[in-house]
């Protein structure tokens, strides 16, 4: 397999970084994470706009590479056989690399960029019996609209969910479901779609944003005011969304069903809708 780092196509077993790299030393940098099919990207532009809004907000240089990211991705899909079936683009850009503080370095140290692709193959068997999911206190920083490689809440909580052997960690922050560990979080109440607000507390997710859309284009009323964590064994409908989840259904919570314990019909309306979407991609 082949991938990109700093201006070269080279392959994965022969790409390095230097070890005081501070993505390496800091967790100083960004990344995303971006679906294709057949060779091209899902809502590709999305994705680099909040790639360079991560940028700004931690001042790391923006790569001349920035305006190329689409079509340096599309030729690692090409280069590496990814054009027939579905993917995933890693894009991660740190500050680079430079004598350990805590300080930024010197003006014109460049950023780190790096891109890899791999097969994926969607999780349809657990979206039809619907996913399990825990809640744990969101003890993050209080920028998580930021998405950086800084992910260790996120990894604990992962962690957490496996051992209990359920799909999600929910995080609540004030008693307010706020997101997963690596997902949004939308609930149905009444037939009506609530969700965290988009703020510093929450990443604004793609997939997030897409689901709002289709929402408006389906009629499906929408609040963006948060679930309560005591709310939540009233909600009729829950779903996660995810680059890699789609949009995932969730049965149930902390051992407790949610709605009916299957999954709802707003869920899965609004997964046919998007699916439908990811469908004319590269068609």
């Amino acid at each position: 397999m082949q991938v990109y780092l700093n201006g070269n196509y080279v392959d994965r077993e022969h790409a390095s970084i230097p070890v005081d790299d501070r993505g390496f030393i800091f967790g100083d940098g960004v990344y995303e994470v971006t679906r294709a099919l057949r060779g091209h990207l899902f809502e590709g532009e999305r994705h680099f706009r909040r790639l360079g809004r991560g940028l700004r907000g931690l001042g790391i240089t923006v790569p001349a590479e920035l305006e190329q990211l689409g079509e340096i991705s599309e030729c690692l899909l090409r280069t590496n056989g990814l054009t027939k079936g579905e993917a995933l683009v890693y894009l991660q850009i740190t500050r680079g690399a430079a004598p350990r503080t805590h300080q930024y370095p010197p003006a014109g140290t460049p950023p780190t960029v790096y891109l890899s692709v791999g097969p994926f193959t969607p999780p349809h068997e657990l979206r039809a019996a619907g996913a399990r999911a825990i809640t744990i206190p969101d003890v993050r920083w209080s920028r998580c609209d930021l998405k950086t490689v800084n992910l260790l809440p996120n990894v604990m909580g992962k962690q957490r969910a496996v051992e209990a052997g359920v799909t999600e960690a929910i995080f609540v922050r004030d008693s307010a479901v706020t997101e997963g560990s690596s997902t949004n979080i939308f609930g149905v109440v009444g037939g009506e779609l609530r969700t965290y607000p988009a703020c510093n507390y929450i990443l604004g997710g793609i997939t997030r944003d897409v689901v709002l859309e289709l929402a408006a284009e389906n009629n499906v009323p929408v609040r963006t005011t948060p679930i309560f964590v005591h709310e939540l064994g009233g909600v009729d409908e829950l779903f996660l969304t995810s680059t890699t989840n789609d949009v995932m259904p969730v049965v149930e919570v902390d051992g407790h069903p949610i709605g009916g314990g299957t999954p709802g019909p707003i869920t899965r309306r609004l997964y046919e809708a998007f699916a439908r979407r990811l469908d004319r991609v590269g068609g």
